[in-house]
């Protein structure tokens, strides 16, 4: 028999964040849904606009593009910086741009300041993308419970995203353009000093200097790429300099910075990272994901007001069903998870949405509600089930001082997916949208030209042929969409069910190990202080868990108790250690 005396467990550090941690998720979940909002809800905007502010047509172009491109462009350079100075501060920092531009946005009277409000709102949102990731991954070291916390997040972005649409058409449709971003400015008064009050600071790798010129061409590699691939979803030629020259550039500025940083001792991105093959397939997954959907998205929402002449509220409305699914997937993520592990539900995520989309594929030149209804239940259930599972399993893979690289590789590569579907499913629809007007009885070449273009323009040149030819077009027009309209659908099921193949290289279950609080890299240490009056000889046996970061000390029957002794263990990491402190402490991460 043996006498042990057990040395106790240190406080809980403050990435876990106690009872608090609920809380803190919360306020992650409202800083995430203004973003979402903000990247959707100017869509239904868009016509009040043009004709309140008379952009021209580039301009009016920027107008909607400026945010996704500078906020995507920014999402590696924020993410790792918040990794060097602290994620809470960028976060913070985010908030507070978020609201300027957003009051500059509202009572912009030109369209060059509307630009820069946008260009000044995709900053902030690149600030706080993610930052609410990498504070996610932070506050919730255990898996089982990050689960949870990553479904809710999910779940919040799919209803930012669903109901910007709703939203913005309500407001536009009661008030005018400007309230679509009017709403911002309340929403970040709330939740600044909030965040400031509740939000943990946090820090991972600090050694080295930060690599502010590979920060710099990451930033201008990712903007190159998705600029040239929205010109092309916008019509242009792939080989044409507009289009090809960024594709080109930039995909050469991400080639050099790769090769920047597998040189560097202290990269901004360990690129180790991509040695695992369940990060880069989750990533891919991620990628296929928001190719199939966004372009499918805005070409529905095409569909709903242009061939079933509904309102923009009325298209809103119609699109919730998605958004409760998507919520519904969200909140049973993590029971999913446990249950059937990552590879099972990616994979079967990805064949459920493909089923949906073929689906779809029912719909015609009519109204049929109720498979419109469960068509989006299903897709919306299934696409967030496959992002939600994809996210988890990225981030898990990822330590903890890299959190912010990982979060800004997760939101790049939906934004890059989101750009590429819109480019590639658009360019589909446009190839097979184009042809079905191409001679249509009793109307001009150059009329049916210019119909060609768009279902909207198709539209105006039939109001302004009129009779039998207009009404000839017009028809035509609709049923050239349809049939568009079915061929992406065909397209992106394809997609998806690639996406389901690729979902085989995924854990088959998911892994939660016990030592789910400690650095993967880190070496363990032993510090021990023996008192003064311990007797040298006595036997100590020391067993030390990583995971708690405690130790227990046993001392051999028969023999005195020490006096004064004490053990702690603590995470000895010769390169990079991970700090975090409670808001307000005062003390300075190491």
């Amino acid at each position: 028999m043996s006498r042990t005396n057990t040395a106790p467990a240190p406080p809980r550090a403050a990435a876990d964040g106690g009872a608090n941690r609920w809380v803190v998720l919360v306020v992650l979940c409202v800083s995430l849904l203004v973003v979402a909002l903000d990247a959707t809800i100017l869509h239904v905007a868009i016509p009040s606009l043009a004709e309140d502010l008379r952009p021209s047509s580039t301009s009016l172009l920027w107008i909607v593009d400026a945010y996704p491109l500078v906020c995507a462009s920014l999402l590696i350079l924020f993410g790792t910086l918040g990794d060097r100075v602290g994620r809470r501060r960028v976060l913070l920092l985010g908030y507070a741009l978020f609201g300027i531009a957003s009051a500059v946005a509202a009572l912009a009277t030109e369209p060059s300041v509307l630009i820069g409000a946008r260009v000044l709102l995709g900053v902030g949102g690149a600030m706080i993308m993610p930052a609410t990731l990498s504070i996610l991954r932070a506050v919730f070291p255990d898996r089982r419970e990050r689960a949870t916390a990553i479904g809710v997040w999910t779940a919040v972005a799919a209803i930012g995203a669903a109901t910007g649409p709703v939203l913005g058409g309500f407001l536009v449709e009661n008030y005018w353009w400007g309230s679509v971003f009017l709403i911002n400015i309340p929403l970040m008064a709330l939740i600044l000093p909030l965040g400031r009050r509740l939000l943990p600071e946090s820090r991972g790798a600090t050694d080295g200097p930060w690599d502010v010129l590979g920060a710099l061409m990451a930033a201008a590699g990712v903007l190159g790429c998705v600029l040239g691939v929205k010109r092309a979803g916008a019509g242009d030629q792939l080989l044409a300099l507009p289009t090809a020259g960024p594709l080109l550039l930039g995909a050469a500025l991400l080639v050099l910075f790769v090769r920047r940083q597998k040189r560097r001792p202290h990269p901004l991105i360990d690129m180790r990272l991509f040695s695992r093959a369940a990060f880069t397939t989750s990533v891919g997954c991620i990628v296929l994901a928001m190719l199939a959907l966004v372009g499918l998205q805005l070409i529905a929402v095409q569909y709903l007001q242009l061939v079933l002449g509904l309102s923009p509220l009325e298209t809103g409305l119609r699109l919730l069903p998605l958004t409760f699914a998507a919520m519904a997937a969200g909140a049973t993520g993590s029971y999913t998870l446990r249950r059937i592990g990552p590879r099972r539900m990616v994979g079967w995520g990805f064949v459920l949405t493909a089923a949906a989309v073929l689906l779809l594929t029912f719909m015609g030149q009519h109204d049929r509600p109720l498979l419109l209804t469960v068509g989006f239940v299903l897709l919306g259930f299934g696409l967030q089930t496959t992002l939600f599972s994809a996210y988890e399993s990225m981030l898990s893979e990822a330590p903890q001082r890299s959190a912010g690289a990982a979060a800004s590789i997760g939101e790049t590569s939906y934004q890059l997916g989101a750009g590429m579907g819109t480019a590639l499913l658009g360019s589909v629809m446009n190839a097979a949208y184009a042809p079905g007007l191409a001679s249509v009885p009793g109307v001009p070449a150059e009329a049916s030209r210019a119909a060609g273009n768009s279902l909207g323009e198709a539209y105006q040149v039939a109001r302004q042929l009129g009779g039998a030819a207009g009404e000839a077009l017009h028809q035509a027009a609709r049923h050239a969409f349809v049939n568009g309209l079915h061929m992406t659908l065909f397209v992106s099921a394809g997609l998806l069910l690639l996406g389901a193949a690729m979902a085989r290289r995924l854990p088959p279950v998911m892994e939660c190990p016990v030592d789910a609080h400690a650095d993967p890299d880190a070496d363990l240490g032993v510090d021990m202080n023996v008192g003064a009056a311990a007797d040298p000889g006595v036997d100590l046996d020391v067993d030390l868990d990583a995971g708690s970061g405690s130790g227990r000390v046993s001392v051999a029957e028969g023999a005195p108790a020490p006096v004064g002794l004490s053990a702690s263990v603590e995470p000895r990491v010769p390169t990079t250690r991970e700090a975090i402190e409670p808001a307000g402490s005062g003390r300075p991460a190491h």
